[in-house]
């Protein structure tokens, strides 16, 4: 009787990976956040790019940002994805929750008065003038100094969690949220650091 030889495993090939479901390359997904924000912030800089560019401005315009957001949503906070997730996520929580960002920004205002100033929302600050605010901020991606929008951002984000902060009453969840939005403000501002550096990419 002979003993059979033990046989390898099979190992599977590439074909076998790029066919499972939700199984997107990491490094592809990667670059393509970092390709769509740069054509964003940036825009066309070389003449191939133009093409490139006018599909994601029309992604943008037809499906809004969320199609764009989700490929920036995992990018690391000192990255132009990662900065731009956190401008889209600001902006969506200033829309959803208008009157009680304006409450909290009033609230926190006159604790931070420079950030006021950076931030730029008119006088007085109600649910329209801080969603105007954080429109005209996120316009600043497109049509300004990309340093100063995460700089007004993080300003502006810094009051409201000043405000919040204020009027937390001793409750914990609202004191946590108002730590995450400084973190958020941290973020932004390391960010727009970066920019002037000219390294956010």
């Amino acid at each position: 009787m002979t003993t059979p030889n033990p046989r390898r495993p099979i190992m599977p090939g590439n074909k076998l990976f790029e066919s499972l479901p939700g199984a997107a390359d990491p490094a592809t997904v990667t670059e393509a956040a970092h390709r769509t924000a740069e054509l964003l912030v940036r825009g066309v800089r070389k003449s191939e790019d133009a093409e490139v560019h006018a599909r994601v401005v029309k992604l943008a315009d037809e499906y809004g940002l969320d199609e764009l957001a989700e490929l920036w949503s995992d990018s690391p906070a000192d990255s132009l994805p990662g900065a731009l997730w956190r401008l889209y996520v600001l902006r969506s929580w200033v829309h959803a929750n208008a009157e009680e960002v304006s409450r909290e920004f009033a609230g926190g205002r006159k604790y931070a008065e420079v950030h006021a100033v950076v931030a730029g929302v008119a006088e007085p600050p109600g649910p329209t003038e801080v969603r105007d605010m954080v429109d005209a901020v996120l316009r600043g991606v497109a049509t300004g100094d990309f340093a100063t929008t995460l700089d007004r951002a993080a300003a502006f984000a810094r009051i409201v969690a000043t405000g919040r902060a204020h009027l937390a009453d001793d409750g914990h969840d609202r004191v946590l949220a108002a730590s995450k939005l400084v973190e958020t403000a941290d973020q932004l501002q390391i960010a727009a650091r970066i920019e002037r550096a000219g390294n956010l990419w």
